[in-house]
């Protein structure tokens, strides 16, 4: 089990940011796909026709986000995802930790937050 932790910097301020990453029409907007999404803790979610599913744990208006991610019934542990959103003069600095991820699915993972997640969030931003 690895973890994975990175920076990255979206040019909208952290509680618009926080509205697109928890808002479900939102959601499907920026990641062109059907993806089911709530702000209430424990319940379930799912992004890119339930590529990424897990569960919603934790809530902190324009602040943080805390979600489980499922990587099926032989995991060792719960991956554990937190976002954080810091205030930045550029917009936002999105922290993005995530632990426990089954080292088989270690690179498809941390190339997915870069290159589908991030990448979306950045063209979603570019072409508003």
């Amino acid at each position: 089990m690895k973890d994975f932790k990175k920076y990255f910097m979206i040019p909208v301020d952290p509680e618009q940011l926080y509205r697109t990453l928890t808002n479900p029409a939102t959601v499907q907007l920026w990641a062109g796909a059907d993806a089911v999404m709530s702000e209430e803790p424990d319940s379930e979610f799912s992004l890119w026709e339930e590529s990424i599913v897990g569960k919603n744990l934790e809530f902190e208006p324009g602040k943080k986000i805390v979600q489980e991610w499922y990587f099926g019934e032989d995991a060792e542990a719960p991956s554990i995802v937190t976002i954080k959103l810091h205030e930045h003069k550029q917009g936002t600095s999105m922290e993005v930790r995530q632990t426990n991820i089954p080292d088989d699915v270690y690179d498809e993972i941390t190339e997915g937050w870069e290159e589908v997640y991030i990448s979306s969030l950045l063209d979603f931003y570019s072409e508003g």
